[in-house]
């Protein structure tokens, strides 16, 4: 029983330091300056999201983003998810 609860313990000792080093790290990321035009919105989010894929082989090869920043928030999020959706196919796949 206590070989169990020591390995239980270090599990989660271990898990926590694990999470502990990811947020330390996030804390670091820094996002990119503001361009100067007007933020993407609905419609440009479900584009984004319909074209993610193309993105993110565009991304290998050069500077290309999958979500664009900076962005008019949840309209811009909506439309991603629906795009993103309707080209992978959404829950129709499932059945």
């Amino acid at each position: 029983m206590k070989d169990r609860r020591r390995q239980r313990l270090v599990r989660m000792l271990v898990l926590a330091t694990a999470c502990l080093l990811m947020i330390m790290l996030a804390a670091c990321a820094m996002q990119p300056r503001p361009f100067l035009m007007a933020p993407s919105n609905f419609w440009l989010g479900l584009l984004h999201g319909f074209i993610s894929l193309f993105s993110l082989i565009g991304g290998l090869f050069s500077d290309a983003r999958i979500y664009a920043y900076p962005n008019t928030g949840f309209g811009y999020d909506l439309g991603f998810v629906i795009g993103a959706a309707f080209f992978y196919g959404g829950s129709v796949r499932i059945r």
